[in-house]
């Protein structure tokens, strides 16, 4: 079966981070949601890092599958001199019987697809409040940095003079909506991450994704980079809800890791950092049409309204300020949209 990855992408993301990974070695890093789409590119990167410097990272990872897909399924190939693995499901609360030390703690874990927390939203809400839970008293018990993965989500849906925004932004998000168990869980479980960190004394930093894309992006995700991918493959038209006009920026999956991997080993404690690409802002139409501009084969566009599977109500913006990230962490993504792109189509049309 054709890798998940893009072999350049991996090679890519540790040449970003050959001043950093240094940090990482002999460090032992436990993840939860590890055979989602970014654990298995934390896994991956990591295992090029031990395969070509020998940096001795172990790795210690869970996850219930439930919205992994084919990408658990190889979850227990990688060598169990510096991997274990252990099926579990964090939106019940859990206790770790774990001797190792553990240098950083990352919650991954959770149901980020629309239209699979509209199926999903009681277990969508738990594993961000009870994965949360139990994961900050590890990282309590064993003295570690922990990371938790919430999303631009959070901000909602912000006026005018907040956009670009910035993480001090409060958001502007309905707690009874079609996407509130994901938006309200995310926010709640960014207050969790506070309260220990004023209070019980734990390292904690939160990341807000920015619309991360690429290979191995599932095709029954139904988010808007993996429906063009794949619905032109099929040769059917790229299907554009609502009016079109909603807009987003952009941010390839090396970028991303890169950033994520930063806060791991820079982030200031109890700082919250937006990782993603401030720039270009374009509209679901745009994007449409840049598929169009790139794709080897002729593909149409169509503009229809949201599918049943599919929760409404979604932001009409989202383009991030990184300049926090930029300060503190010395990022700055440079994987161009339409590069991005072309090489999520390259790998979409040989899967």
């Amino acid at each position: 079966m054709k890798s998940f990855f893009l072999d350049q992408d991996i090679k890519e993301i540790c040449e970003n981070l050959q001043d950093d990974i240094k940090f990482l070695e002999n460090k032992t890093i436990f993840i939860a949601g590890v055979a989602g789409f970014l654990g298995r590119y934390f896994l991956e990167t990591l295992n090029q890092t031990n395969l070509v410097n020998g940096s001795n990272i172990k790795i210690i990872g869970v996850d219930n599958f439930v919205s992994s897909g084919l990408l658990g399924e190889y979850i227990e190939s990688y060598d169990e001199k510096w991997f274990s693995f252990k099926k579990l499901d964090l939106s019940k609360l859990q206790s770790f019987d774990i001797k190792d030390n553990i240098d950083f703690v990352v919650h991954a874990a959770g149901i980020a697809s629309p239209a699979q927390y509209k199926l999903r939203p009681m277990q969508t809400f738990d594993v961000a409040i009870n994965g949360s839970k139990s994961l900050l008293e590890l990282a309590k018990l064993k003295n570690s940095r922990y990371i938790f993965f919430s999303s631009s989500e959070i901000y909602g849906d912000p006026d005018l003079q907040n956009i670009p925004v910035k993480e001090s932004y409060k958001g502007y998000v309905s707690s009874m909506g079609p996407r509130s168990c994901y938006d309200e869980s995310k926010r709640a479980g960014e207050t969790l991450a506070y309260v220990y960190n004023n209070y019980e004394d734990v390292h904690t930093n939160v990341i807000r994704p920015f619309n991360v894309f690429g290979p191995g992006m599932q095709k029954t995700d139904y988010r808007v980079m993996p429906n063009f991918a794949f619905n032109a493959k099929e040769g059917r038209s790229l299907e554009v809800y609502g009016s079109g006009k909603q807009t987003r920026t952009y941010c390839y999956i090396t970028d991303a890791i890169t950033g994520f991997i930063k806060v791991f080993l820079h982030g200031i404690s109890g700082e919250a950092y937006n990782i993603g690409n401030p720039e270009p802002e374009v509209s679901a139409l745009e994007l449409a049409n840049i598929f169009v501009d790139v794709h080897p084969r002729e593909v149409n566009v169509q503009i229809k309204e949201y599918p049943d599977n599919y929760p409404e109500d979604e932001p009409s913006r989202r383009c991030p300020s990184i300049q926090k990230a930029i300060d503190d962490l010395n990022y700055k993504p440079i994987v161009k949209l339409k590069d991005g792109v072309s090489r999520l189509i390259n790998w979409v049309e040989e899967f």
